[in-house]
């Protein structure tokens, strides 16, 4: 039974694992859903019984339609081989519309937004909890500067610790979660034990009672506050890859109780409080309704707490980023297995990129109440776009229409008003998510547009078959008139079909300048679905000079293709497939194998290409953007081999030749 299969099932370390990796996010809302509905509502000198049961209400049903229903009833069942999220839905669906791409497109930039504002508010939320804290006679955390240097410290290191793999902190982190799930519920289950009556919480009638209620200042606005209690949904989603569909089934029932009961109690120990005064000016229910001698051991499991709610957003979102380049929605990246899993990777360039956002990000909030007011917004763009995905995956698995329209309408209609109210806090920070998933969108919308527009087109000559030119090249590895350029003259090409390469390729070979060499090999690169396969497959078209190598490759190994190959020579050299490369001059006595050229070809829009404005803008973007990209070399593992990366004129559309004419010479006049 093979790894994949392993994490499909149900287990009690998957379920601990699971609680550590995918639930951090929703795990860390009570930290500030109830602070943010009651300041929102002027404060808990303006609260009363109605306000305070209806909020509950709504958090409780907001919770188990758009978690429970959407997302662990319905998502969960939409995954691609193993994989969730936003982009793994797309794929199962792209053939069924060209324009699916557009939601796929936003949504994903929108999470991507949201994963960076997760690890600020979080983080700083919980280290508010310190603050003018005293400890005898010394206060540890006086002031806002404090709780932000506290703050980016904390973070640091959560991406410092990335490379890890999501095994291991889930392991790690599992045990700390379910400690915190269940103190959330014991905390909670201990202040409702005073209120029992708030259970009437249950009756979604007081949920939509409340919006329209004068109890409600804010009126519908509300939901933007009520709307963090779910933010994690789509994480959660994401995550599945990671931890298996079973496992988040399994433990969710667990968790939305001890999140529904803490809720119940932070309202409960609201309205027999109602007169409270907080000394400092902060207030943060979450945080009072611990009794005093646990405070300290609540702020630090809370920090701890939200650390792990920052895991989920970061794991979620190294998925996001695999996938989208798989779709061909951004430039291929370095990436890294830490684990046996496939789905648990390790992304460097991203981490750095989140980081660096995410600390910005508190620098420019500063307090963790400015940054709720950027936090959701991202999240509502992305679950509605989910929505309209999922309507078309139910179409697929041949669901009813009228099925399917009530279950588009339902929650369109909820997260579009969820989305409204979060529209209102634009201008105090939901800009900023707007510009970062903008950022980003703009980066996909070119790459992927980009690529269209150049396979639209490029000329249908672009392939050429390289037995064709066997010949041409065996004459060439033999001529003597044309100096060696290296022994193993090595192309990273994509083989099609065994026969198909690019035109450029043979170009860089044949035409810039004649390449000699003894072998000419042609390397494709395919990454299997096994952590550790390691297999090559040869066709050298009935010659002794021209090799095309098809690698397969576990996700797990290291692709050091410059290692391989030189196996591949040596083996082909002992069964006589390939000619001898005797070498007079080294240093290791009996080596057969010659020195290796690494050729990488990339494009460059040549002059001659003729595609109109909008056109030529996509394509010259999305070229940047892949010379803008990490080193091509870093694919291979061909970072200290002899490699060379080539540019080569890309001519796309309708163009037409050049021509000078020729006269006779002018005679010049003396002046």
């Amino acid at each position: 039974m093979n790894k994949i299969t392993k994490k499909q099932k149900m287990s009690f370390a998957g379920l601990l694992i699971a609680i550590g990796i995918v639930y951090g996010d929703i795990g860390t809302s009570p930290l500030y859903v109830m602070k943010s509905i009651v300041t929102e509502n002027g404060g808990i000198a303006n609260v009363n019984r109605e306000l305070i049961v209806g909020s509950i209400s709504l958090i409780l049903w907001t919770v188990t339609l758009l978690t429970t229903v959407k997302y662990v009833m319905i998502a969960m069942k939409a995954t691609n081989h193993g994989e969730g999220g936003i982009f793994s839905l797309y794929a199962l669906v792209r053939n069924k519309a060209k324009w699916l791409v557009i939601p796929a497109l936003i949504g994903g930039a929108a999470l991507l937004a949201d994963g960076t504002l997760t690890p600020a508010v979080t983080v700083t939320t919980s280290i508010e909890g310190l603050k003018n804290m005293r400890f005898g006679d010394v206060i540890p955390v006086p002031s806002q500067e404090v709780v932000i240097m506290i703050t980016v410290i904390i973070l640091v290191i959560l991406f410092s610790i990335q490379r890890m793999g999501t095994s291991v902190i889930g392991k790690t982190f599992g045990p700390i979660m379910l400690i915190w799930f269940t103190f959330l519920g014991v905390v909670g289950i201990a202040n409702l034990s005073h209120d029992w009556s708030l259970l009437e919480a249950i009756n979604p009638i007081h949920a939509i009672r409340i919006l329209f209620s004068p109890a409600n200042k804010v009126g519908i606005l509300i939901l933007g506050s009520v709307f963090l209690a779910t933010t994690g949904a789509e994480a959660l989603y994401s995550d599945v890859g990671h931890v298996g569909k079973a496992n988040i089934i399994g433990s969710w029932p667990y968790i939305f109780v001890c999140l529904s009961l803490n809720y119940l109690g932070q309202g409960a120990w609201i309205l027999h409080n109602v007169s409270y005064h907080a000394g400092n000016g902060d207030f943060n229910p979450f945080f009072e309704v611990v009794p005093n001698n646990l405070r300290l051991f609540a702020i630090a499991l809370a920090t701890i707490a939200a650390i792990i709610a920052s895991q989920a957003l970061i794991t979620g979102s190294f998925t996001l980023v695999a996938e989208a380049s798989s779709l061909k929605f951004l430039p291929r990246m370095n990436i890294i297995y830490p684990s046996t899993e496939k789905g648990q990777i390790y992304i460097p360039s991203i981490n750095k990129m989140i980081c660096v956002v995410t600390v910005a990000v508190v620098f420019l909030f500063r307090t963790s109440h400015h940054m709720e007011a950027a936090y959701g917004l991202a999240i509502t763009v992305t679950m509605l776009m989910t929505t309209i995905l999922l309507f078309e995956y139910l179409g697929k698995k041949g669901k009813p229409l009228y099925l399917r329209v009530i279950f588009l309408i339902a929650f369109a209609f909820i997260e579009g008003m969820f989305l409204i109210s979060s529209l209102t806090k634009f201008l105090h920070g939901g800009y900023v998510t707007v510009l970062i998933a903008g950022f980003i969108l703009a980066i996909m919308y070119v790459w992927f547009y980009g690529n269209k527009i150049r396979d639209k087109r490029e000329s249908r000559n672009a392939y050429v078959r390289l037995d064709e030119y066997t010949d041409m090249l065996t004459n060439l590895s033999h001529d003597e008139d044309y100096p060696t350029y290296a022994t193993n003259l090595v192309y990273m090409a994509n083989v099609k079909y065994n026969k198909f390469i690019k035109r450029e390729i043979l170009y860089s070979i044949l035409d810039k300048r004649p390449k000699r060499a003894k072998a000419y090999w042609f390397v494709t690169v395919n990454v299997t679905n096994e952590p550790y396969t390691a297999e090559y497959a040869v066709n050298t078209y009935g010659t002794k000079n021209v090799i095309n190598v098809q690698l397969y490759l576990g996700f797990r190994k290291q692709t050091s293709v410059n290692v391989y190959l030189r196996q591949i020579v040596h083996e082909l050299i002992a069964d006589g497939t390939i000619e001898a490369q005797p070498q007079r001059f080294t240093t290791t006595p009996g080596r057969d194998v010659g020195d290796f050229s690494f050729v990488i070809v990339n494009d460059v829009i040549s002059p001659l290409t003729k595609l109109t404005g909008y056109e030529k803008f996509m394509v010259e973007a999305r070229v940047w953007l892949q010379n803008l990209s990490s080193n091509p070399a870093s694919w291979f593992g061909l970072e200290y081999a002899d490699t060379v990366v080539e540019r080569v004129p890309l001519i796309l559309g309708n163009h037409q030749e050049s021509y000078i004419k020729r006269i006779k010479p002018k005679k010049q006049t003396k002046k």
